[in-house]
């Protein structure tokens, strides 16, 4: 499932940033390309805006593996627009990922690391913290350090996320209804006692989300099918 309804407001772009060109592409279509080349993929979910004007001219939405949604305003709303959807048609028991339309760079053997047999169907890819991370408080209408906390215990939350479809969709139908903070899905199914388990993703699965994550998403994408064709 891809939640795609967004309008990227911190990329002061003219478009949505799931349209912004990536290497003369789309940010989406490379994201989709992306994701036909899982292993074991039944179908894509992409949960849309009603007024979408761009997802109908890519190339990927004409893929019989893709099918589109109407998408809400958060993207919790947009993640179970698309569980409603697949409710319907598939079994419950069925492992679902969501994705970030905005990762077009996740790596094919983080995908294979989540899929693994030895990883719990409730899991995530994330990113243990390197760097020094500190806690703010406002003073005086400015942020300023409150503490510093023990980085060996911060993980960055990174995307795809997996889960069975009854779970997710019971768990995050249930947090919407009470009205809770969810900015993605792992939240959900916390809130409700599961604990996912976290598998260490590579640190290049980076999600666009300023103007100069557009040339850290290009030089990544550059350099590994410059790697793919060096090794041919």
């Amino acid at each position: 499932m891809v939640p795609a309804a967004g309008v990227g407001k911190r990329m002061g772009a003219d478009r949505p940033k799931q349209y912004l060109p990536l290497l003369g592409r789309p940010l989406l279509s490379l994201t989709l390309r992306n994701i036909l080349t899982w292993p074991g993929l039944a179908g894509i979910v992409v949960a849309l805006s009603e007024d979408d004007a761009y997802f109908s001219h890519l190339a990927e939405a004409k893929h019989p593996q893709v099918h589109r949604v109407t998408g809400g305003a958060e993207r919790a709303d947009s993640v179970l627009a698309a569980l409603n959807f697949l409710a319907t048609r598939e079994s419950g028991e069925t492992p679902v990922l969501v994705h970030d339309a905005a990762r077009p760079c996740v790596a094919l053997e983080d995908i294979s690391l989540l899929l693994g047999e030895d990883v719990s169907p409730v899991a995530l890819l994330a990113q243990p913290a390197s760097d020094t991370v500190k806690q703010s408080r406002a003073e005086q209408g400015r942020p300023v350090v409150d503490k510093t906390l023990d980085r060996n215990h911060i993980w960055l939350a990174q995307t795809p996320q997996r889960a069975p479809l009854s779970l997710l969709h019971s768990c995050l139908r249930r947090a919407l209804e009470q009205g809770a903070d969810i900015t993605d899905e792992a939240s959900a199914l916390e809130l409700f006692g599961h604990a996912p388990q976290l598998v260490p993703g590579r640190r290049d699965n980076i999600k666009v989300t300023h103007p100069s994550d557009i040339v850290l998403a290009e030089t990544i994408l550059r350099l590994r099918h410059a790697s793919t064709e060096d090794k041919r």
